[in-house]
């Protein structure tokens, strides 16, 4: 019999959660909330949040969850060693920003001055044919979407893990617009083909231009069929 009101779930602790469970309801969101986050499922939410790994497929599936979960919540280490129950650091000393502020301004000008005598040529010197080639941005800086495009949302999860472990900033995990890709590739919008190159090389699998496309680059990956333990 329904009494036609919406069960709410509660945001705030009541001291019986987890420690994942209290890290999300300290940042007042919900458990979907977190899984569209966190692009997994609401079930594999209350799972990690529930202790219980065993329903995952693998270990490596659990493993993958947890560093999306984490991620969504922007868990840093001091407040994962405080979830683990690990001895944590005292917070360091406020100190005035100034004098750090001009150490990394100074070292902000020798690195500009450095690379202007490296990109321009000394006279007499014939450039290399091509220019000089492109400074590539870190990979922190390179916001990555993973898609599934072959159904298996498992191995797009291991795929968006090791893009994470290569340094990659994972913005999003989810479902492409159908399942027949027939393998993995890089996608890339304009001027963004260095860094598109650059991670390719990493997953071993090949790029794909985006057409249009402009402001910062990013990249996404499409996950095709799994290859074997070799991809």
């Amino acid at each position: 019999m329904t009494t036609g009101m919406e069960l709410v779930e509660p945001l705030e602790p009541t001291g019986e959660e987890s420690a994942l469970a209290r890290a999300r309801l300290h940042r007042q969101l919900t458990v979907e909330e977190t899984a569209r986050r966190a692009g997994i499922s609401v079930e594999e939410v209350r799972w990690l949040e529930e202790g219980r790994v065993y329903r995952f497929p693998r270990p490596d599936d659990a493993l993958a969850a947890t560093v999306l979960y984490a991620s969504a919540l922007g868990i840093d280490n001091r407040e994962a060693r405080e979830l683990a129950g690990l001895p944590v650091p005292p917070q360091p000393l406020v100190r005035s920003p100034l004098p750090r502020l001009l150490v990394v301004g100074g070292v902000v000008i020798a690195l500009a001055v450095f690379a202007t005598l490296l990109l321009i040529p000394r006279s007499g010197n014939k450039p290399p044919q091509g220019g000089p080639s492109a400074i590539l941005p870190p990979p922190w800086r390179i916001p990555v979407t993973v898609l599934n495009g072959s159904g298996d949302i498992n191995y797009t999860r291991q795929v968006a893990s090791r893009i994470g472990a290569f340094g990659y900033s994972i913005k999003k995990v989810g479902r492409a617009d159908n399942f027949t890709y027939p393998q993995t590739a890089v996608f890339f919008p304009p001027k963004c083909d260095g860094v598109a190159v650059r991670l390719a090389k990493e997953l071993g699998v090949p790029t794909k231009p985006l057409p249009g496309g402009t402001g910062p680059c990013q990249l996404y990956v499409i996950v095709g069929p799994a290859r074997g333990p070799g991809e």
